[in-house]
């Protein structure tokens, strides 16, 4: 993965994912966030989850919905506004960021080789989010 900063959408994975979501037709993109969450928070603790970036992109495109959440203006998400996402992803993206910064989890383990500055602020980007959901 290539990473330039904390963001979001910050790394190649997770702006390739904005593409997938405007590539969508707009009945179709709660079903692009769906599949990536669901493929996170489905992922059993004895599993080693080894990705995790679009699961992190689309949980804050979800939060970005949430009363007071902040929208997403980096040119490397979505370009096309996406309608009213469905309440029940909440909830989802918040067990795909529970497993995503959980034992077992490349992301995690990523963030933490990164070194303690960048592991607070990682960790502090998916509490933001987990909070906005």
């Amino acid at each position: 993965m290539g990473a330039w900063d904390i963001g979001h959408f910050d790394n190649d994975t997770a702006a390739d994912f904005g593409g997938s979501v405007d590539d969508a037709e707009p009945e179709k993109k709660a079903d692009v966030l769906r599949a990536v969450l669901t493929a996170a928070a489905g992922t059993a603790p004895r599993d080693y989850l080894d990705s995790g970036e679009e699961a992190v992109a689309a949980a804050a495109l979800v939060a970005a919905q949430c009363p007071g959440g902040e929208p997403i203006t980096t040119a490397y998400g979505p370009k096309d506004p996406l309608p009213a996402l469905p309440a029940d992803l909440r909830p989802l993206a918040v067990r795909a960021l529970d497993r995503l910064t959980g034992a077992n989890a490349e992301p995690l383990d990523l963030w933490a080789d990164a070194g303690a500055g960048m592991r607070k602020q990682r960790a502090g980007a998916a509490d933001h989010g987990r909070l906005m959901v």
